[in-house]
């Protein structure tokens, strides 16, 4: 068994760095460390660990350029993504070093007049997260941010794909004041460093972010110590285009939210789903679009779609893309690539295909790359029929300028995150999670620190 990961740059197959993989032991004795700090970590004051979350951000901020870089290299997005990756990231802990300050208690009035009830919130433990390749700078803070914000010790275990950037952003954490034992990171398999993080007794929390078999398997593995569990998990997108809807507006929308990241993002839109009058114009515009965007290097400066991040990505992606077309769809844009087995790299240009129906397999299945599927509908029971006709709900868009239309599709989609004429509904202040296979628990908002928090009442009678 290999003793070390190879981190290679996906847009060339070359090898970036090598990075230890840390044994059993290591890992055990960092959980350990982890849960003897907890005792003085969660006694740390709010005010005190909002001004080291506050200081954090502060010096990943002036490490900007250096991490982006750092993250193009490793994960191939362009490296203007990767600027605003670490904005995202920073939003964050920005976010909750302020919420540390508003973990509020209440005080409930008791039924009889010689008691008296007081609620009030404690820190759950120490946290372990598993996060993901596709955004290895701001899946970490979301899940750090809260739990150090809380009172929580931390440690992460990053994909094994894009370590270097979540071991850099652990680093600076400690230059900013944060103990070392308070925010740790180890490497290794997901599948031997998730069964050691379910079954460890001093763990009390697992976070991760990730496919939904893994998740599945998480979750019954930390059954066994009753762990506290918060899932963000696959998602199969669809956006919906009313045929009221401002077309130039949407097509801009939908460029926004299905190419990101050469579409390896979680929240892409996976299934585009358009009034069939408004169709033909619909899909003949986004083709053009497409065919524009400047597929290579994340660090040329006109790239806009960077590379696949290994081969599995890209055969499955090939793969559906030929499914589809054996099944009747037609290739508007895209169907190109530029691949190298050997060398080790995998482009995709953007894709676009229209003719498309349900008994594909791009419509049933997440891609996690660059291609827009295209099928039409007559009427909105029918889009929400296609729209919620998966095991997944993480998010959804619909464009519509018809406040009954709009309302209606909140009202009747099945997903934790919508956007209503609104492409990137992201954010740090924003409840972020799904319904039914795609996850539970939230994070961000005023919800996120909620998972890292026990509530207790204490009854004091005999007054």
């Amino acid at each position: 068994m290999s003793k070390e990961i190879i981190v290679k740059n996906p847009a060339t197959g070359e090898i970036v760095k090598e990075v230890k993989i840390n044994s059993e032991e290591e890992i055990n004795e960092a959980i350990k460390q982890g849960h003897d700090s907890f005792k003085k970590w969660s006694k740390v004051n709010a005010h005190e660990r909002s001004r080291l979350l506050s200081n954090w951000s502060r010096i990943i901020q002036e490490h900007k350029e250096e991490i982006a870089e750092m993250m193009t290299l490793e994960n191939g997005k362009p490296l203007s993504e990767s600027r605003g990756e670490v904005d995202y990231a920073t939003s964050y802990i920005d976010w909750y070093a302020e919420e540390a300050k508003r973990i509020y208690g209440r005080t409930v009035p008791a039924s009889t007049e010689t008691k008296r009830i007081i609620v009030s919130k404690q820190p759950i433990g120490l946290v372990a997260a598993i996060t993901p390749w596709n955004f290895p700078a701001a899946m970490m803070t979301r899940k750090a941010a809260p739990a150090l914000a809380a009172g929580c010790p931390f440690i992460v275990k990053p994909a094994v794909e894009t370590p270097l950037t979540t071991m850099r952003l652990v680093e600076l954490a400690h230059e900013a004041g944060i103990p070392t034992d308070v925010i740790q990171y180890v490497n290794g398999s997901g599948s031997v460093v998730g069964r050691i993080f379910t079954s460890s007794e001093y763990i009390r929390k697992i976070t991760f972010t990730g496919s939904t078999p893994v998740g599945k398997q998480l979750i019954k593995e930390s059954a066994e110590t009753v762990k506290h569990v918060t899932m963000e998990l696959g998602g199969h997108a669809p956006l919906i285009v009313a045929e009221d809807a401002d077309l130039d507006f949407a097509i801009k929308q939908t460029m926004a939210t299905k190419f990101r990241n050469a579409g390896q993002t979680c929240v892409c839109a996976n299934r585009i789903i358009v009034h069939e009058n408004i169709a033909d114009a619909f899909s003949k515009k986004l083709a053009e679009e497409a065919s524009k965007l400047k597929v290579g290097n994340g660090f040329d400066q006109d790239t806009q779609v960077g590379p696949i991040i290994n081969e599995k990505g890209f055969s499955k992606i090939v793969a559906q893309i030929e499914d589809a077309i054996e099944k009747g769809a037609e290739v508007l844009a895209g169907n190109q690539y530029k691949a190298d087995k050997e060398a080790g790299y995998f482009f995709i240009h953007p894709t676009v295909l229209i003719n498309v129906n349900l008994d594909m397999v791009i419509m049933q299945e997440e891609t996690f790359g660059p291609v827009a599927p295209i099928i039409t509908f007559k009427t909105l029971e029918e889009a929400v029929e296609i729209a919620n006709n998966t095991p997944f709900g993480l998010a959804a868009y619909f464009f519509t300028n018809n406040y009954k239309t709009g309302t209606y599709l909140h009202d009747h989609l099945d997903y934790g995150i919508i956007g209503w004429n609104d492409g990137a509904p992201s954010g740090a202040h924003i409840p972020f999670g799904g319904m039914k296979e795609s996850g539970l628990g939230r994070e961000g908002g005023v919800e996120g620190i909620e998972p890292y928090l026990e509530t207790k009442y204490l009854s004091v009678g005999n007054l």
